[in-house]
């Protein structure tokens, strides 16, 4: 019961870190809002990938944030969605991630290198054997670094990697993810586009 109690409240302190991402963003004018689409794969951790490098079984997911830059720093709201992140395996399993993140980005030029660090809601569903499915939402965070080169005044070019960590367990189907603390653990790496408005 506590630990229902416990793993609510994280839950909707992530959803708000989200919002809040979104919401209080810098309000100096030459901050911009910005949308931004990537495509990418996990590794590492409990995915089908042993790292970015060793990846013969890639499963390219999806990715999209919405946010503001300024000149130093800037925040966003990040949405990935993974459907076969353990690869191969017996039990397929889909995650979800929903990041806010404070962004550290100085300018040069058209060229805007980026660190990020956030938290906010991480969720994995697992298929079971005879069509059964499990799912759990718990608190998450993420650290990752990129650069973004922009070739027009509203629209760049962007390629990052970023790590995600779960702060709770997760035991799907009475089976632990990770073989070790089954705290969910991966990194992805991305390419995508990026809008200025």
């Amino acid at each position: 019961m506590r630990k229902d109690k416990t793993a609510r409240r994280l839950r909707t302190a992530a959803v708000w870190a989200c919002l809040a991402a979104a919401v209080l963003v810098p309000r100096r004018a030459s901050a911009q809002g910005f949308i931004s689409v990537s495509y990418g794969y996990n590794f590492g951790g409990d995915t089908g990938c042993r790292s970015a490098t060793d990846c013969r079984n890639k499963n390219w997911n999806w990715g999209g944030s919405l946010g503001s830059l300024g000149s130093v720093v800037g925040f966003e709201t990040e949405l990935t969605h993974e459907a076969d992140f353990t690869g191969e395996r017996t039990n397929p399993t889909s995650v979800t991630t929903l990041m806010g993140d404070f962004m550290l980005a100085p300018r040069f030029s058209i060229v805007q290198p980026y660190g990020l660090i956030g938290f906010g809601a991480i969720k994995t569903k697992v298929e079971g054997p005879g069509n059964t499915e499990d799912s759990q939402t718990h608190a998450g965070w993420t650290i990752g670094a990129g650069v973004a080169v922009f070739v027009q005044k509203h629209i760049g070019l962007k390629g990052d990697v970023r790590y995600y960590h779960s702060f709770q367990k997760i035991d799907l189907l009475g089976i632990g993810i990770d073989l070790g603390q089954n705290k969910l653990d991966f990194g992805r790496a991305a390419l995508g586009v990026l809008f200025r408005f």
